[in-house]
């Protein structure tokens, strides 16, 4: 059985990941939860699941809560959440917290030799080149939770990389795929959360809209897999049936496809690497629509194309990448900004900076601070 802290536990993935322990007790032991201010839904999974420990970011919502639990310890902020992630019981971490929330707390979980099931992204898109030789020398394991990657993890299983010519990601488009450049001027918050096929949080699905979701996941597989970003390729498609894929010198393809549930991609990384019998639904191959295909725009989605620049460039500029669009996508959802002014404070910040080695985390947080500040100073009017 496999003793799980899971970070992030009351949004989308948290939630998802709880329902497959639910469905596979014999498996999987709740031994540790995180959150970052949802106190009301964390105490509902503290009654069901019985964590020995818990944790809030929010130091309110852990007060709130302390005075609700008996018999479990619940600790408040930035190191409680990283003393969930390393606690000595546990041997999987599931890494979900949204943005970059989720750095530290991995950083402690790698630190203390834990296993990683991975689906921050933010984390390795900050601070890849720091994270994964510490990985390698901790001698932990991580496996991608991310659909895309958990598909390509598995296509790539058993190849050498002098064998594969590219990494393909699938990305749906998201909401306004079909949208002009003057039309995406207008969309609204409402709309841009109204995603096509897959149900998430409230900031990846922004990502999703404007395609920075997909130039993160770009940056995310150059560190999980070591290929460069000329080697990694992103493909249109709408229908969200193949997750990914990978093309070999000799021509083949190998995809990986599976239903447009997020259960699918958990499962298989708590369970790695052995392999569960599937509860979930089965993929209906006969009932599918027709699968398309089609290159991204990035004259109308440049967040793409800057998250292959930041990626290009190196150093810190993933980081400050990340850190601008939290910032924008903030302000975005708070209807500050218009949906096309997204990449524009992202670009203005990129230009700014003035990039460093990735070196050390304290380091990599203050420049992640100093990005968001120049972000919100490059936004007009400044917020």
């Amino acid at each position: 059985m496999k003793r799980l802290s899971i970070l992030g536990s009351t949004g989308s993935i948290g939630q998802s990941a709880l329902n497959v322990v639910e469905l596979y007790p014999e498996a999987f032991q709740v031994v540790a939860l995180a959150a970052r201010d949802n106190s009301k839904l964390l105490y509902e999974q503290c009654q069901r699941h019985k964590p020995q420990l818990v944790a809030l970011l929010d130091e309110n919502a852990a007060s709130k809560l302390r005075s609700q639990l008996a018999g479990v310890r619940v600790l408040a902020g930035l190191e409680g959440v990283a003393e969930v992630a390393s606690h000595p019981a546990i041997d999987t971490v599931l890494s979900s917290i949204s943005g970059a929330a989720g750095l530290v707390p991995t950083h402690r979980a790698i630190m203390a030799g834990k296993n990683i099931a991975l689906a921050n992204k933010e984390t390795l898109v900050m601070g890849g080149d720091l994270l994964i030789p510490l990985l390698q020398k901790k001698g932990g394991l991580l496996v991608p939770v991310d659909s895309e990657h958990a598909a390509l993890h598995q296509c790539l299983a058993g190849s050498s990389s002098d064998h594969v010519r590219r990494l393909i990601l699938t990305a749906s488009g998201g909401p306004f795929l079909k949208k002009t450049s003057e039309e995406l001027k207008q969309v609204s918050v409402e709309e841009a959360l109204n995603h096509p096929t897959w149900e998430m949080g409230q900031k990846i699905t922004i990502d999703s809209a404007t395609l920075m979701n997909k130039g993160l996941e770009v940056i995310e597989a150059h560190h999980l897999f070591g290929f460069e970003s000329e080697e990694i390729s992103v493909l249109i498609h709408p229908q969200s049936i193949i997750h990914s894929l990978v093309e070999f010198v000799d021509g083949t393809m190998l995809a990986q496809v599976s239903i447009t549930d997020m259960r699918s991609a958990i499962l298989y990384a708590l369970s790695y690497p052995e392999r569960q019998v599937s509860k979930l639904p089965r993929l209906d191959l006969p009932s599918l629509p027709d699968l398309e295909f089609g290159e991204p725009d990035t004259n109308r989605f440049p967040c793409l194309r800057l998250a292959y620049q930041a990626l290009a460039e190196g150093q810190t500029y993933p980081a400050v990448l990340n850190a601008a669009n939290e910032v924008a996508v903030d302000l975005f959802l708070r209807q500050k900004i218009p949906f096309t002014s997204v990449p524009e404070i992202i670009e203005k910040t990129l230009e700014i900076h003035d990039p460093e080695p990735v070196e050390a985390i304290d380091r990599l947080l203050e420049v992640d601070r100093e990005a968001r500040e120049t972000a919100r100073k490059v936004s007009e009017p400044p917020y």
